[in-house]
């Protein structure tokens, strides 16, 4: 599994301890092909003032509304036909089926991938046509789909998305390895299922979430946060060069990194000198708890552990690329600054 792989699409699983997921978005784009990345500074203690600061770009003017046949460039390049408005959809990534069900078509997908956080609810009564590695092609094929939305970067194996392409099947892959990238692939689904406006919409609420979560936290102390993903064996928090470590620092953080694009894991002596001031536990869901972390060897000195800022955080509505992520930033943003006066839960 790859942990980019896993972290663009949402998959919601332990993560294994060579592979962690930290993914989510900020600026609303009205493009819709893929961006280069930028990557963060490599020190583990870089400062926030190290990257650009995050703010709103200007609302683009309303895209038209898309007409078919249309042709679109996914995230790989490939220009895909869609001759008619599809009404037969499957997704192969959580972020996908989310984004779908909140655009109002969730009663056109007729496949999804198994999805151990599943949102929303309604979602329980799509059957599953895929999981993390495999795609039942033939399945997907005998349900008639007129357009399947992937994962890319190996998320769902590229032969199957070859194979129903062969067979005619519309398929669409997306990946974001970076901020700008995921609301662009936001828009793409708008303009593929015919919801545009809808898109457009979804993309404002998460662009004024993260205007309101800048404002909110500017001036404030900037905390040392270490994100923990996984101690199962060995530490994960989120690589440098992934803008979970953007997210942290515009809800108000400086993030703990392993200070290697690429790597996830972070070293037990690292941690130790780098002394957060608040721990993020986004492996609670699998039972680690602040007592937990207190009992590790050393950690009772942090400061952190010290004044009892060993937090958990729901980590899936943080790090899955999708309608969620208004929700997302303003809930990383209360646990970095618990009196930080933000809306509630769905706000938008």
């Amino acid at each position: 599994m790859d942990a980019r792989t896993n972290a663009a699409h949402g998959r919601r699983s332990r993560p294994s301890i060579a592979l962690i997921p930290f993914l989510v978005v900020v600026a609303l784009i009205a493009a819709c092909g893929a961006t280069t990345p930028t990557p963060e500074p490599a020190g583990p203690t870089a400062s926030v003032a190290a990257s650009p600061a995050v703010t709103a770009s200007p609302t683009p003017a309303p895209t038209p509304a898309a007409a078919f046949p249309v042709e679109l460039t996914d995230d790989e390049g490939t220009t895909v036909a869609i001759p008619a408005e599809p009404s037969k959809i499957v997704s192969l990534t959580p972020a996908a089926t989310e984004t779908l069900f909140a655009l109002g078509v969730g009663d056109r997908v007729v496949g999804k991938v198994e999805d151990l956080g599943l949102y929303p609810p309604e979602a329980a009564d799509v059957p599953d046509v895929a999981r993390f590695g495999s795609v039942d092609v033939e399945k997907i094929v005998s349900l008639g789909t007129d357009l399947v939305i992937a994962g890319g970067d190996n998320f769902n194996p590229p032969e199957a998305i070859r194979k129903l392409r062969d067979l005619g099947v519309p398929v669409l892959v997306l990946f974001a390895p970076d901020t700008r990238t995921a609301l662009a692939d936001m828009a793409l689904i708008g303009r593929a299922v015919g919801r545009v406006d809808e898109a457009a919409a979804t993309a404002a609420s998460i662009q004024a979430a993260f205007e309101e979560v800048t404002a909110a936290t500017a001036g404030l102390p900037v905390p040392r946060v270490y994100y923990e993903l996984d101690a199962s064996s060995g530490f994960f928090g989120p690589a440098p060069d992934y803008f979970g470590t953007e997210m942290i620092r515009v809800a108000g953080g400086d993030p703990l990194t392993s200070g290697t694009p690429g790597v996830y894991q972070i070293e037990a002596e690292q941690i130790l000198a780098f002394d957060p001031q608040v721990i993020l536990l986004g492996d609670a869901a699998y039972g680690v708890t602040a007592d937990q972390v207190a009992a590790r060897p050393g950690w009772d000195t942090l400061a952190a552990v010290a004044e009892g800022a060993v937090r958990p955080i729901d980590d899936v509505i943080v790090t899955r690329p999708g309608p969620r992520l208004a929700e997302g930033i303003r809930t990383l943003a209360r646990a970095i600054h618990p009196d930080l006066a933000l809306p509630g839960p769905g706000a938008s």
